[in-house]
């Protein structure tokens, strides 16, 4: 979010040219400091941001760490743009859901030559960054020829960053990386998972011990879901394991969640994703829903299915209304274009509640949904995102970012 202070000091008084009387300070620079605080601390994060550039009052009662770390969270969904680092003003890319707006974050300050966002936790950005040396022409023939990506971590908003320990090019190239709260950071492969606290500052490997390359791995709240296709070369046969962070190489280590009762819920998609529910407490599945049980089945639509972690229970959460999934290329009904549509590439991402989707054949938008409260039946909401900033023509991934002064690297 670009902020401008202002040139003039707006503490002192001000002389209208032609008039001869200078005109006296505005009654609001009076105001102690916590009554400001406690009128301005009801306006959202980016107007906080905003009014530090009125004057310099506001800057000064604005820029008090504590009281921006008070401030509720922004909530974003935060795009990896193709070629976020391309440009001389290089930024990250976010909507905001609850306004429908969208906001560019500076990333101006990082010292790395080129960097790609790839998830967060609250107030912390984490990227796979190359931290090419710039001292001399060998050097860099050097690094170019045998470099491996680093994993830095930042705070958008306040500037600060740090490289996180080194990794091997495997890892990089190959890994998923989730972030949790208070700086954890998991890496997961297909045989191994690396984790890192900022206490130790290194990172411990673990094998995974699954049956197969774990699918659109999440991490919520102390445990790790991940969903793993047990069937064969010529079907899929999906499995849904977890494991908690601290069994991460231990005795319990990973086991399949399942109850009798679910029956063949997974067989019913074709290529499921794993998504955080509102609340942190409900796994949303993601896929598509297959016409027939036939191992080319084209897919119908777009189903969402809901388990709460408490109960075991799965719901019907929403359908992609057929107009929507028709704009991927999909469609309810008529082979010959459902058929396409079961084979056109869609990126699903999102999390707490919120789904986004991005196409090829849907071009400058997003489709979204937002989850009800259970017990509703209206499927959740769904609605169109326009105008989305830079290459139009890309296929979008995005990840959700509460951007605040809660954290630092």
């Amino acid at each position: 979010m670009r902020e401008t202070h202002a040139a003039a000091d707006s503490d002192a008084s001000v002389e209208v040219p032609g008039v001869g009387a200078p005109l006296p300070p505005s009654p609001i620079q009076f105001l102690p400091q916590d009554v400001l605080h406690n009128v301005l601390g009801r306006l959202p994060l980016c107007e906080v941001l905003a009014c530090r550039a009125v004057c310099r009052t506001f800057r000064d009662a604005l820029s008090s760490t504590p009281f921006l770390a008070s401030l509720p969270p922004l909530r974003l969904l935060a795009l990896r743009h193709p070629r976020a680092a391309a440009s001389p003003h290089p930024s990250l890319h976010a909507l905001d859901p609850s306004f429908r707006r969208w906001i560019r974050l500076p990333l101006s300050f990082l010292p790395f030559p080129s960097f790609s966002p790839v998830t967060a936790s609250p107030s912390l950005l984490y990227l796979w960054v190359d931290a090419a040396p710039t001292s001399s022409a060998s050097a860099v023939a050097t690094f170019a020829k045998n470099h491996t990506k680093s994993l830095a971590v930042c705070n958008p908003l306040t500037g600060f960053h740090r490289l996180l320990p080194p990794l091997g090019s495997a890892w990089s190239r190959h890994g998923t990386v989730l972030a949790g709260p208070d700086g954890a950071v998991l890496v997961v492969t297909e045989l191994a998972a690396l984790s890192y606290a900022p206490g130790p500052d290194r990172w411990l490997k673990f094998p995974l011990s699954l049956p197969s390359k774990p699918r659109s791995p999440i991490l919520m709240a102390d445990s790790v879901f991940a969903l793993c296709d047990v069937g064969t070369p010529w079907r899929s046969q999906w499995k849904l394991f977890s494991c908690r962070l601290g069994d991460l190489g231990g005795v319990r280590g990973w086991a399949p969640l399942e109850q009798q009762e679910w029956g063949n819920v997974f067989d019913i998609f074709k290529r499921p994703r794993l998504l955080a529910g509102a609340g942190g407490c409900r796994l949303l599945l993601i896929g598509g829903l297959r016409s027939s049980f036939a191992v080319d089945a084209p897919c119908s639509t777009v189903l969402i299915l809901r388990l709460d972690l408490a109960t075991m229970e799965w719901d019907d959460a929403g359908k992609m209304p057929p107009e929507m999934y028709r704009c991927f290329g999909g469609c309810a009904s008529g082979p010959s274009v459902a058929a396409a549509g079961g084979n056109n590439k869609v990126k699903v991402f999102g999390g707490d509640g919120k789904v986004w989707f991005s196409g090829k054949r849907v071009k400058g938008k997003l489709a979204m949904w937002e989850e009800e409260e259970v017990g509703k039946n209206g499927g959740g909401q769904w609605s169109w995102v326009e105008g989305i900033p830079g290459y139009p023509e890309a296929m979008y991934r995005g990840f959700v970012f509460d951007a605040g002064f809660t954290a630092t690297p």
